[in-house]
Formats: structure tokens, C-alpha cells, sequence
């Protein structure tokens, strides 16, 4: 196996680990973390996605380019799409509810990383 298939596949692999990580939490009744301000949940949910949308922009820059705009939308779309389907297996979890609320902290949390990692590529490529 080539090393760059290596690197692909180690960052698939670190992908589906974070989201295999995601699923385990959301499966559980309740999670042992205390509140201390407002709202937590929604940083938590934002963080949590936006360390996804990093993962995820490593597996898709090998097959789009860094700098281009189609790069960004499909990593927001990917996190998106399994912030929808998360919040909709919590649905069935006894003790979890779904949220919409949820769902955008998930995305604006893959939106902003995504947004930096596209203003710092396209900073990069116009000062070469």
C-alpha cells in the first residue's frame, strides 16, 4: 500500500472513529457532564462539529482542491447531514430528545472551521 493511500485511509479512519465517538454519546440516556452556564450543550455540539468538519476536510482535500469553494460546502454538508441524522437517532433514545437547536450548533460549529480553513487557504495561495 502507498503511503499517500495510507494517509487517505488513516484520515477515513480517524473520520468514522469521531463520528463512531458522536453516535456512542448520542445512544446514551444521559451524559455525565455537569452544566455550569446556559447553553453549554450547544458549544459542546459546536466544538464536537467542528473538530468533525477538520477530520472531514482532511479526507476531501485529497479529492478537491484546498481552494476551491466546492471544498468547504461539502465538508458543512457532510457535518450537517450527520448532525440531522444524530439528532434524529437521539429521537429514539429514552431520556435524549431531538433538537433543532442541536442540529445548528452542529453545523454553525462545522461552518465556522470550515469558513477559517478556506480563509486561511485562500490567504496562502494569494501570497505565493
Amino acid at each position: 500500500m502507498t503511503e499517500t493511500l495510507m494517509i487517505r485511509l488513516s484520515w477515513w479512519l480517524a473520520t468514522l472513529g469521531w463520528c463512531g465517538l458522536i453516535y456512542y454519546l448520542s445512544d446514551q440516556s444521559s451524559l455525565p457532564a455537569p452544566l455550569p452556564f446556559p447553553h453549554q450543550d450547544k458549544l459542546m455540539h459546536a466544538t464536537a462539529y467542528a473538530v468533525m468538519a477538520g477530520l472531514f476536510w482532511q479526507v476531501w482535500r485529497q479529492h478537491i482542491t484546498p481552494a476551491s469553494v466546492y471544498l468547504p460546502v461539502v465538508v458543512v454538508l457532510c457535518c450537517s447531514l450527520y448532525g440531522i441524522s444524530d439528532e434524529w437517532h437521539q429521537s429514539f433514545v429514552a431520556g435524549r430528545d431531538s433538537s433543532i437547536g442541536d442540529w445548528l450548533a452542529d453545523t454553525a460549529g462545522a461552518l465556522l472551521l470550515a469558513s477559517f480553513y478556506r480563509w486561511r487557504n485562500t490567504s496562502i495561495h494569494h501570497q505565493a
